[in-house]
């Protein structure tokens, strides 16, 4: 792996170096004032890369976007990759790094998967300075009639520590007022949605002013624009709002900005990268978090309208040993030839295939190759594609890089150069929340019921009066199943959906349906990643 400086990979992008800030010999922000110089070109076409339900297997998701991009520039096509920045909670818990893997990766590795430049710090302290000044504010005399149990905004850290979902604060003499708190993960917070929903600037200050952090006694709603806290936020995020700019290890360019999960949030990287991209490059390639359920849907229905943006295909990834966990075979098993059940959990995919068509979107299957996969179950996978009329491609991305992937970027380029993208979302805004919510459950999970419990539908009531019918959805739900079991692979039947609560995101206007036991702090695993550090 032999990186290049990191101006080299501006040019490829015919960057000028005035808008290139480096942070390092290897990675850089691109100033925003750039876009004054592309207002007038039209944007190039984008492809979003999705996939299956994820199991323990592992999909290679981000490994296929990376190789996909690399066997562009081997057909010699220009394309530019959109990623998010990675979290720190997967990167020392159970995931561990988000750069890819083997010869489809990103670098400066490290870098990205750590303190990159400074992005989530950036985040977490502007998230933890409202939460300050919040809190100093009704202890200083209370002038805004904060009612301390109806805080609703929660301060953050980029580390997975479930001890932090639910404390007291402000216990002893002097130290506030006592009340319960609450941590989330930075990456789920609201003002990470913002940063990657915000058109510029000037536009993440206007949704930041109208972030909810409270109710008065009186129920009335206080903001950030309130507590006169927005100006010192923006210091902090300036910087941040920038794109990053990377290469893949065969030195071809790549911008990470923002990084929300799929399953408590939106799951898209920065409109500002995905925008701006789109006017460097004739294609732009971009993933989405999770499985088409969660990552796909929310970029679709969230990221594609707030953007304006029309999608010009996607590409659904699996493998083959994660088909056969869905048909039923268990972990340990999976490297044993097993036709049968890979072919009983091919359902999984034809519902991710299915369900990323219904926004009238042309899509490739890519399956992501592994050694032990025999050619039996390559035939009958290959096969299978066909008879359902799928176009499908192989890769070896992982091993090969963009030689391993020239099949499936040269089926790529053939889908969008066609032109049969008719995109349109699936549900319209001005529809009822329960209605949008429904929508979602049964079109794209296949639930056959929604239920809410009593405190969801006095939030959804409250919301409603509120005049936030009109939001988007952004549903919280596990990523390991299409219900909200995670227990329940393959593709579950006659489930009902149930909805605990619902948070409301005014800045990046959400409604957030919290469902089964997701949480907005996950927690390490009994192993996690950072003691396995120990051992490398």
């Amino acid at each position: 792996m032999n990186l290049l400086p990191i101006n080299e990979i501006a040019k490829k992008l015919y960057i000028d170096e005035k808008y290139i800030e480096q942070y390092g010999r290897y990675k850089a922000k691109i100033d925003s004032s750039i876009n004054s110089e592309l207002d007038n070109k039209e944007p190039g076409k984008l492809v979003l890369v999705t996939s299956i339900t994820p199991t323990k297997a592992g999909e290679g998701k981000t490994t296929t976007a990376i190789a996909l991009t690399d066997g562009m520039a081997k057909i010699n096509q220009k394309a530019l990759l959109c990623l998010r920045e990675p979290s720190l909670g997967p990167v020392f818990g159970l995931k561990g790094g988000a750069t890819g893997g083997g010869m489809a990766s990103i670098g400066p590795k490290d870098d990205i998967n750590l303190h990159f430049t400074g992005d989530l710090h950036a985040l977490t302290s502007s998230i933890n300075l409202i939460a300050a000044v919040l809190d100093n504010s009704i202890y200083q005399g209370n002038l805004l009639n904060i009612d301390p149990q109806r805080v609703v905004f929660k301060r953050a850290i980029d580390i997975n520590d479930r001890t932090l979902r639910n404390i007291t604060i402000g216990k002893g003499k002097y130290n506030g007022i006592e009340r319960e708190d609450h941590f989330e993960i930075t990456v789920a917070s609201e003002l990470m949605a913002i940063l990657c929903l915000a058109k510029d600037a000037k536009d993440f200050h206007f949704r930041l002013k109208k972030i909810i952090v409270a109710y008065t006694y009186d129920e009335k709603a206080i903001t950030v624009a309130d507590l006169k806290v927005s100006n010192a936020v923006m210091k902090l995020m300036k910087e941040a709002l920038k794109p990053n700019l990377v290469q893949t290890y065969e030195n071809n360019p790549v911008l990470v900005h923002g990084g929300p999960f799929a399953n408590i949030a939106h799951g898209c990287n920065s409109l500002i990268a995905t925008k701006l991209a789109m006017k460097l490059a004739p294609i732009t390639i971009t993933e989405a978090g999770f499985g088409a359920d969660l990552g796909a849907e929310k970029f679709f229905d969230i990221a594609c309208r707030e953007g304006n943006i029309i999608p010009s295909g996607a590409v659904v990834v699996a493998t083959v040993k994660a088909l056969k966990m869905h048909g039923g075979v268990d972990y340990k098993d999976l490297e044993q030839e097993n036709v049968e059940a890979l072919l009983n959990g091919v359902d999984n995919l034809k519902a991710h295939i299915e369900n990323v068509k219904k926004y009238n979107i042309p899509i490739v299957v890519a399956i992501n190759h592994f050694s032990h996969d025999t050619q039996s179950e390559i035939n009958a996978l290959t096969s299978w594609c066909e008879n359902e009329g799928y176009i499908v491609s192989f890769l070896d991305g992982y091993s090969k890089g963009g030689e391993g992937t020239i099949d499936l970027a040269t089926k790529v380029v053939d889908m969008i150069n066609k032109d049969n993208s008719k995109f349109k979302a699936i549900y319209q805004l001005k529809t009822p929340i329960k209605d949008k919510i429904s929508t979602i459950a049964k079109t794209i999970y296949g639930a056959s019921n929604v239920e809410y419990l009593d405190k969801a539908n006095e939030q959804i009531s409250k919301y409603e009066k509120m005049g936030y019918s009109d939001a988007y959805i952004c549903i919280a739900k596990t990523p390991n199943s299409l219900s909200d079991n995670p227990k329940i692979l393959g593709v579950p039947k006659d489930f009902t959906l149930t909805v605990r609560a619902v948070n409301l995101s005014a800045g990046a206007n959400f409604i957030i349906p919290l469902t089964g036991t997701v949480m907005t702090m996950p927690g390490l695993p009994k192993i996690p990643a950072a003691i396995k550090m120990e051992d490398a």
